[in-house]
């Protein structure tokens, strides 16, 4: 099960891949299970064929099941979330109950929890449209689908090795780097209807808002003491970083060749 849940994880996000296959033993299934459910939830939530009532429906559905789990799931458990539309979604959305029952007992339920609350709000945001007018609705979306991640992850660490977290800093992290994914893909998101900037909000404000929260990613990262959390959080971050830096000068996003640099930067790996 390890290999395939990493094989998986490493064609759904080569950046994440990275710095999750390097962690011990406990916290690696840990982190994999929760990357792996909130992927799995995300892809219901993206997915650009999918009426925004089926989205809900789905997305309501998985999170009652996961609020039903006593010791572990099944794929099938979540047949009837997925019903007439189990032939639309990816693997990483159907196979959800292995991806739930992979992470030790001790610290499942915190993630059947996290994954289950997710659920709920991006049911809530796609019945919406994604309707972003304000600051206070983008902070809201946010943390929905991010601040609340960085939340997760600090229960992570302290449940492997008892590290102890910023939880503002923590949400920051979590804001900071999907603001970011928000300016790269904002071009491409207009093309499928979707536009998560507030009202009047042009890249620079979305720049700035990103920079904000960064800021506090970078508090968070540099006081996480030498370990598995702090090699985790540096190379998502600098990649925000330069994300940023290189959408300033005029590009899209990041070269390979620039990301690959950077992870060697990073964490000394040759990729």
């Amino acid at each position: 099960m390890s290999h395939d849940a990493l094989t998986v994880l490493k064609e759904t996000s080569r950046t994440f891949y990275i710095p999750i296959s390097r962690l011990p033993k406990g916290l690696l299934e840990a982190v994999t299970s929760g990357y792996l459910c909130m992927r799995a939830i995300d892809e219901v939530e993206d997915d650009p064929n999918l009426p925004a009532e089926a989205k809900a429906q789905i997305l309501t559905e998985i999170s009652q099941v996961l609020q039903s789990g006593t010791a572990k799931f099944t794929n099938e458990d979540f047949n009837r979330a997925f019903g007439a539309y189990r032939d639309q979604l990816p693997e990483v959305s159907l196979r959800i109950g292995e991806w739930a029952s992979y992470a030790p007992p001790s610290i499942g339920p915190r993630i059947w929890e996290a994954t289950a609350a997710m659920s709920d709000r991006m049911a809530y945001w796609s019945l919406r449209n994604w309707e972003i007018q304000t600051e206070y609705d983008f902070d809201r979306y946010t943390f929905s689908v991010a601040g609340s991640v960085g939340l997760l992850l600090s229960d992570l660490w302290a449940w492997h090795d008892g590290t102890k977290t910023d939880r503002l800093e923590a949400i920051g992290f979590g804001r900071g780097l999907q603001s970011v994914n928000i300016l790269r893909n904002h071009q491409e998101d207009l093309t499928r209807g979707v536009n998560f900037y507030p009202d009047g909000w042009t890249d620079e404000d979305v720049d700035r808002y990103a920079r904000r929260n960064l800021a506090l990613a970078d508090a968070y990262t540099d006081s996480l003491p030498k370990g598995p959390a702090k090699d985790f959080c540096k190379l998502p971050l600098a990649l925000a970083h330069a994300t940023l830096d290189t959408m300033v000068d005029g590009h899209s996003k990041l070269s390979r060749l620039q990301v690959m640099a950077l992870v060697a930067q990073v964490t000394g790996l040759k990729v």
